[in-house]
């Protein structure tokens, strides 16, 4: 029932990427035409002060026939993207004693309240509430009239409800802080346009954009006042998104927010910044961003790789890799490192920075400068990688320092070309290259089983003359629950070696799309499915028994989280006493079968004992005297988030041949661990 088609959605991220891409443009804006549109000019019944102080504890309403009006100086705009449906002012154009946060369901609204503007804002029918902790004025949030929130003013009533004065536009002077001051004694400046010196942007990020294609990001920000570091909130859809941070010292200006504890910042215009000085508070004395062939010998991947006389050895020459990024960590089957490729070779370069594929520097089909002095290179049981030094071998480049060794070579991404290759033809020369392999499938033993769960997984590849090769995959890849294909293809991955074994790592699920017959000719056909449930309609019937052996809860269904769809659940809080549960399948008939499996999905959250999954061929209405043969069934392993379903792929009943089987799952929890188990699509199949 959970099934996630991720070949739609990359071809939707590609998509939407070009998309994005091509509306960037250079952050220079001509002024809205304000022609025609109304402007008035009212008397203001209310300060921002005093508007903010009608807030206590819950959503407060104005009467719709109330005639209080409150004024304010625009100090926001969304004309970049970065700031979405939402109007920040201040009470005055300089010097500030109060800003505030207007939440509209409309965009484009700085073409008709453009930054400067002062505007009038009639308080009728529209509330107050909060979002983040912070207080906003919108409408009422349905019928809850206890809500603390409150929902945007539709786009409709906004020209009804704020207007911009005719004769006032003024020039919004930012408020000088320090992050030192960004404290909740200074809170009522959540929404005026602030501006702190001596900033710079952490240099963990330095030399990366404001934000990924389409993804909201934190940067992190500080100046001289505190080493307590600040966040600075980019959209992936502002029309900056992907120009690099200033990775200067100097003048931050932005709108001054928090989201709970976190204080924050939103950019108008990459332009309003000015941080080109050095030396940085951290020391960094010229712009490390630039690149610069002087001075530096350029080294190939193979003379790299040459370098290693040892399991560890430093580079100490002034030499430079110039090589395209071919796999990445985008679909995480990959976790900290990257591969890059020359026409000599492939290498790994491991890196201590995550989502590396939102980084310019790192996209697949990228060109990346690597400077190599001072890095080591060495092999890993038995693969010759980049790094520093960990534990006597190579290890991860350290964040923080990632500036210092990557340079993006400003060239445009280009398609990565695969080495075509053939198992037996495979040397220690083609580890680290993309490459393609034709006319592959998994073996029989692997048919219908999930790329990976539980942990890193092993799958084997074999081509029709019986050469086999190990397919790895990472139970964090977002296919890891999927199916594996049955028939045959061209798989196309990384070439890796693990003490003396090749493998290959796919980067997506399109690496292995086998659809051609298989070896033999043959079109594999899964199993018959003999019963089924999938708890559709929620509740058990007749078809499941429920056995509470110990604790107070029972196995139950629930479709919380999941729409319409049901599924099996059992959990129990950590202050009862133990527990322990079974739910039970009916009886299924395997007589004349020659073949037989059970499968499902499950899901797990909190830490607590494993599920169990047994199956007996005589069970005698009690647990405890029935003869159970424990099944090894793949489950779920990441028990910190709801939603990443596991296939358990086909658990072979070939033991039950000729018999009636029924399937049990045992839940046990104690006071001090108990987990919450959910099971779905059950099924158990025969021919």
């Amino acid at each position: 029932m959970k099934k996630y088609n991720s070949i739609l959605k990359y071809i939707f991220v590609i998509f939407a990427a070009l998309v994005i891409t091509g509306c960037v443009h250079d952050d220079k804006y001509d002024e809205p035409n304000l022609d025609g549109y109304q402007c008035t000019d009212l008397t203001a019944t209310m300060t921002l002060t005093q508007l903010r102080a009608k807030y206590t504890t819950t959503a407060f309403t104005f009467p719709d026939n109330s005639t209080d009006i409150v004024e304010g100086y625009v100090s926001s705009t969304d004309e970049t993207g970065n700031i979405y449906k939402t109007i920040y002012i201040q009470d005055k154009p300089e010097n500030p004693t109060q800003g505030f946060v207007i939440s509209v369901d409309a965009v484009s609204t700085y073409t008709n309240y453009p930054q400067g503007s002062k505007i009038y804002v009639k308080l009728a029918g529209l509330s107050l509430g909060t979002y983040g902790g912070v207080v906003q004025l919108g409408v009422k949030n349905g019928t809850e009239t206890a809500a603390t929130s409150v929902s945007r003013i539709p786009e409709k009533l906004v020209p009804s409800r704020i207007f911009r004065s005719c004769t006032i536009r003024a020039n919004i002077v930012p408020k000088v802080m320090t992050s030192l001051q960004m404290v909740s004694a200074n809170d009522q400046y959540i929404g005026c346009l602030i501006q702190m010196n001596n900033a710079e942007f952490d240099s963990r990020i330095l030399c990366t954009n404001y934000a990924p294609n389409g993804v909201t990001v934190d940067r992190t920000i500080r100046d001289n006042s505190t080493a307590t570091t600040r966040v600075v909130r980019n959209s992936g859809y502002a029309s900056f998104a992907n120009q690099i941070l200033p990775s200067g010292n100097g003048k931050f200006v932005g709108i001054y927010s928090k989201f709970n504890s976190t204080y924050q910042m939103y950019i108008n215009k990459a332009t309003d910044l000015d941080m080109t000085k050095f030396p940085r508070i951290d020391g960094l004395t010229s712009n490390p961003c630039e690149y610069s062939d002087n001075g530096l010998t350029q080294k190939t991947v193979a003379e790299v790789k040459q370098l290693a006389t040892s399991p560890l050895t430093l580079i100490t020459g002034d030499f430079v890799l110039k090589a395209k990024v071919t796999a990445n960590d985008k679909s995480g089957n990959l976790f900290k490192y990257i591969y890059v490729e020359d026409a000599t070779g492939g290498i790994r370069i491991n890196i201590d920075k995550a989502d590396m594929f939102n980084d310019p520097r790192f996209v697949v089909g990228k060109e990346v400068y690597v400077k190599l002095k001072n890095l080591y290179v060495g092999a890993v049981n038995g693969e010759i990688q980049l790094g520093t030094p960990f534990s006597g071998a190579v290890g991860r480049i350290a964040e923080t320092d990632v500036y210092k060794y990557f340079f993006d070579s400003k060239k445009a991404i280009t398609a990565v070309t695969s080495t075509e290759k053939t198992i037996s033809q495979f040397t220690m020369a083609d580890v680290g290259k993309w490459v393609k392999i034709k006319n592959l499938q998994f073996i029989a033993g692997d048919l219908e089983k999930v790329y990976a769960s539980g942990a890193v997984t092993n799958r084997t590849l074999e081509d029709c003359s019986g050469n086999k090769v190990l397919l790895r995959t990472s139970n964090f890849a977002d296919f890891a629950g999927q199916v594996i294909e049955s028939g045959k293809g061209d798989v196309y991955g990384v070439l890796s070696v693990f003490n003396g074994t090749y493998q290959l790592w796919i980067t997506d699920v399109l690496g292995a799309d086998l659809d051609d017959p298989r070896c033999d000719g043959s079109v594999y056909t899964p199993l018959a499915v003999i019963y089924k449930d999938d708890f559709a309609a929620g509740g058990f019937g007749s078809d499941w028994t429920t056995v509470n052996v110990a604790g107070t809860q029972v196995w139950n269904t629930s479709n919380q989280g999941n729409g319409t769809n049901y599924y099996a659940v059992m959990s129990a809080p950590l202050s009862n006493p133990a527990n322990e549960d079974w739910l039970i399948s009916k009886t299924v008939s395997l007589v004349g079968k020659t073949k037989a499996a059970v499968s499902f999905t499950s899901d797990v959250r909190y830490a607590g004992n494993a599920l169990q999954v047994y199956a007996t061929e005589n069970y005698t209405g009690n647990p405890a005297t029935t003869t159970w043969v424990l099944l090894p069934a793949a489950l779920d392993t990441n028990n910190a988030a709801f939603g990443d379903w596991v296939s358990s792929g086909n658990v072979d009943l070939a033991a039950f041949l000729g018999k009636n089987v029924r399937i049990a799952f045992k839940y046990t929890s104690t006071s001090a661990a108990a987990a919450t188990w959910e099971i779905d699509d059950f099924k158990i199949k025969g021919q």
